[in-house]
């Protein structure tokens, strides 16, 4: 695990978007691989939108003998845009540099949090061609040619972007242009209101979050009807209070090892009043495509079943953001005989305790290692 690494930046054109006029390019990351030898296998870590080229998996992945392309879709650092399909062809590029640039003998996709599900359902389109427009336009050109991966693992992965999102939706806004507003018989902070919650409440709970995410895509279709009878194109809109999972205040739902109150932005009161969170600004376009529970193809029980590689499921003990139950349902819906759930001390991003990331290192490589010569 010591020894010098070679890191390169990589910068690829993808299927839908060429180098832009100032220069860039959509595809962009970092390839690292020890020196002075080639990797037989390659490990590509992406998300759709955050920025995965400095991975923290990188070099310790690197270190232990495997190449390692932390990549990033042309929709990094902004997915207000994003389209599914099109993020896809990005995957594709980076995937291809491994084989015939890298010259690595098979590629071994890292979907880490959101990349979880996306990453599935880039190997689903490669292997099973699973994609269906969201609206009503075509698919990019393209999806047909994927090439995929030999293996996949899933990093404290949730279930994809509509599941996600509705779980953390707070089903007490009343206007979605005025989120000042809300009905307090739906307010998981109203006063009087404490954890552990009467699963009555729950259950309406959960029920006004699903119907939420479902209103959303009600307005999404009609607004897009009525701007193109009018000739007009796209627009953007908002998504307030989005850190409102019972889960994140409410230690005895799906107990586990993680802090309470606690979000992946801190304290889930105040960040659900914030201006940052999940779907905070999309166009119509892009909430079909990435947020809706009717539409997106970006959840768990539409891709999983596809992924037919062998896979490993990584859960993090102390995660505020992926809970035991997701991680257990990732893993039951892969479709691969060959599957292995293995649970890490660590919070979502294994920054804690001090040795978290190496065990993830040692166990992924060790997996890897049992099912492939490396």
């Amino acid at each position: 695990m010591t020894g010098r690494l070679e890191q390169r930046f990589v910068a690829l054109p993808s299927g839908t978007a060429e180098r832009s006029g100032p220069g860039g390019h959509p595809c962009q990351g970092c390839y690292l691989a020890p020196s002075g030898r080639r990797p037989r296998f390659g490990v590509l870590a992406c998300h759709p939108s955050v920025d995965f080229s400095e991975h923290y998996l990188g070099p310790l992945l690197a270190a232990r003998g495997l190449g390692f392309l932390g990549w990033n879709t042309r929709y990094r650092g902004n997915d207000s845009t994003l389209l599914v399909d099109h993020a896809l062809l990005d995957v594709a590029a980076g995937v291809r540099w491994l084989l015939e640039e890298a010259r690595v003998e098979g590629v071994v996709l890292l979907g880490n949090s959101g990349g979880g599900t996306f990453l599935a359902a880039y190997q689903a389109q490669a292997t099973a061609g699973i994609l269906a427009p969201a609206d009503d336009r075509p698919l990019a050109p393209g999806l047909d040619a994927l090439p995929p991966g030999v293996a996949f693992v899933a990093v404290a992965a949730h279930l994809g972007r509509p599941d996600v999102l509705t779980a953390w939706l707070d089903p007490s806004v009343t206007d979605e242009t005025d989120p000042s507003g809300t009905d307090p018989a739906l307010d998981l902070w109203a006063e009087g209101r404490h954890p552990p919650f009467d699963p009555a409440f729950l259950a309406r709970y959960r029920a006004a979050q699903e119907a939420r995410n479902q209103r959303i895509t009600a307005w999404v279709t009609a607004e897009r009807d009525r701007r193109r009878a009018r000739g007009e194109g796209e627009r953007l809109f908002l998504v307030p209070r989005t850190w409102a999972d019972p889960r994140m205040v409410d230690a005895s739902l799906d107990p586990s090892n993680r802090p309470v109150p606690a979000c992946l932005a801190g304290d889930p009161r105040r960040a659900n009043r914030s201006a940052f969170g999940l779907a905070a600004c999309s166009t119509l376009r892009s909430w079909l495509s990435q947020w809706s529970l009717q539409t997106s193809p970006l959840r768990a029980d539409r891709v999983l079943p596809h992924v037919v590689v062998p896979s490993l499921v990584v859960e993090a003990d102390a995660d505020t953001g992926v809970f035991p139950s997701d991680v257990r349902r990732f893993t039951e819906l892969l479709g691969s005989a060959d599957k292995d759930h293995q649970v890490l001390p660590g919070d979502h991003y294994f920054r804690q305790p001090a040795d978290a990331r190496e065990q993830l290192a040692d166990r992924l490589v060790a997996w890897l290692a049992a099912r492939f010569p490396l």
